[in-house]
């Protein structure tokens, strides 16, 4: 081979070394962006946080999407037009999926919030009367939740094998309690015309309640898996290696620190939580 031969084979070469080398590395530096749903506004500080370790830790850009509503988020999971999102329990998702031909999947715990049944007369659930009045939620789910807590704070007793009661359900109603269901978000105001009410953390959190005025909250057991709030995917893409770094980046110690001093016991987290 001539001298000019040579120094075109090294240049060639040289090319060829560059291009095994500089390809991977452009391919492992590109940046990747997960985009996570959520219901309102709440928790965007906290997903603001963790994107902030995600791009250090893994270069992924978490970007999240406010929703207005409950009955987006999943569809657009469920579409494609959205990767994750984070706003729902598992009894929510899971009746969804009924109706939606199991489409999206949990892929990762987050938080638990109890509901509590709060009074502006007792300060003790053993303070109320014979005819006393409770206000409850009137949609199916928050109406089981909350019927279920005055069972188990020994206001009433629920017939046996069901799993989310309604008013009918109630086999026994020792202090003949009277039962109105009202909308989720008027149980605060209830509060005034009523003995007492089962409000859901969100809503007495905006109406200025303190969590700690509550006469009873409801307990953490094994019938609590079911309101444990969980981050969602679409079923085949369940498995990403982004996805499960999201998660991971959720579940810690950060994360935990985070929800104690913003909302105190109100969002108690649940990926390591033991139900007993």
């Amino acid at each position: 081979m001539t001298h000019k031969g040579l120094k075109i084979g090294a240049i060639l070469a040289v090319s060829a070394f560059a291009a095994g080398t500089i390809a991977p590395i452009t391919a492992n530096t590109a940046k990747k962006t997960v985009t996570v749903g959520i219901v309102g506004t709440s928790d965007k500080e906290l997903w603001d946080n963790i994107n902030k370790t995600t791009q250090k830790k893994y270069n992924l850009t978490v970007k999240t999407k406010v929703f207005t509503d409950y009955n987006q988020p999943n569809k657009a999971v469920a579409d494609g037009s959205l990767d994750l999102n984070a706003f729902q329990h598992v009894y929510f998702l899971n009746n969804w999926n009924k109706s939606n031909d199991n489409k999206v999947k949990a892929i990762g715990k987050t938080f638990i919030t109890p509901i509590r049944l709060y009074s502006e007369k007792y300060k003790d659930v053993k303070d109320f009367k014979k005819g006393d009045s409770i206000a409850v939620p009137n949609d199916s789910t928050n109406e089981g939740r909350a019927l279920t807590l005055l069972q188990s704070a020994g206001l009433i007793k629920i017939k046996k094998g069901v799993d989310l009661p309604t008013l009918k359900d109630i086999k026994s109603n020792k202090l003949n309690l009277k039962f109105k269901e009202v909308a989720a978000d008027q149980g605060p105001s209830s509060l005034k015309s009523m003995n007492g009410a089962v409000i859901n953390t969100n809503y007495a959190q905006e109406a200025k309640l303190k969590l700690n005025s509550a006469v009873y909250v409801e307990p953490i057991n094994k019938k609590s898996k079911q309101w444990i709030n969980v981050i969602v995917a679409r079923k085949s893409d369940a498995d990403k290696k982004a996805y499960k770094q999201v998660v991971k980046t959720y579940q810690s110690k950060q994360t935990k620190q985070y929800l104690k001093d913003t909302w105190g016991k109100a969002e108690i987290p649940a990926w390591d939580i033991k139900l007993k």
